[in-house]
């Protein structure tokens, strides 16, 4: 499959299978670290607690097939999975609000996909800006609209204060993004072409608590 139908294919995907091969390719890069070279689908499915049917049916999707005697080629699979989910030159990204929460983002992401990198941070405290933080340059959210093509940024993640999100949507907007990761508790609202996730960890959170919550005494039977 060419770079160009790689793509194609992509932009047809459902969120869930881009979700899936992210997933996948992070266990294969972990079995191509152990010295394994082949894995069957029920193995991958396996580590995922999905079934050896959706791997397969994933798979299919994007147009990768197998060695049925030998699983899948995992150094293959791995190269194939990336002409679906990377950019063919990289893609930059940029993050607004350098707090703890986007400074340890950028110590635990930056370094693990060679075409996918977090290269400039955006802040208004004097403390953080015109200053390299988690390995990033900072500046003032001031110059926001200079350093996006400067830097050529694709994607933003969010971090700011919620009490200040709302006010984000303009300068991401006009700064031609195409998409946002918002860590934000605020719900936003972009125009249709800009790709929106939004990532609240207090609603996580309390979806795994309640979830956790001991169950309810089993009533005595007679």
């Amino acid at each position: 499959m060419t770079t160009d139908a790689a793509h194609t294919v992509a932009k047809r995907l459902p969120e869930r299978t881009i979700e899936r091969l992210s997933e996948y390719r992070r266990m294969l890069l972990e079995c191509l670290r152990q010295g394994r070279t082949h894995i069957y689908s029920h193995e991958l499915a396996s580590m995922h607690g999905i079934t050896a049917v959706q791997v397969r049916r994933d798979l299919m999707l994007i147009g990768f097939s197998s060695d049925t005697k030998k699983g899948y080629d995992v150094g293959v699979l791995i190269e194939f999975i990336g002409t679906i989910l990377d950019s063919p030159d990289g893609l930059n990204v940029g993050i607004i609000g350098m707090g703890n929460l986007a400074q340890a983002v950028t110590h635990y992401f930056n370094g693990k996909r060679s075409r996918l990198r977090i290269t400039a941070a955006f802040d208004i405290d004097p403390r953080k800006v015109d200053r390299t933080v988690a390995g990033v340059p900072c500046y003032h959210m001031d110059t926001f609209a200079q350093e996006v093509p400067r830097h050529d940024i694709r994607v933003i993640i969010l971090t700011s204060p919620s009490s200040v999100a709302a006010g984000m949507v303009g300068p991401i907007t006009d700064a031609g993004i195409r998409g946002v990761l918002n860590f934000t508790s605020t719900p936003l609202t972009f125009p249709d072409n800009i790709y929106v996730e939004d990532y609240d960890i207090i609603t996580l959170l309390e979806k795994v608590a309640y979830f956790s919550k001991d169950p309810e005494p089993a009533e005595d039977s007679e």
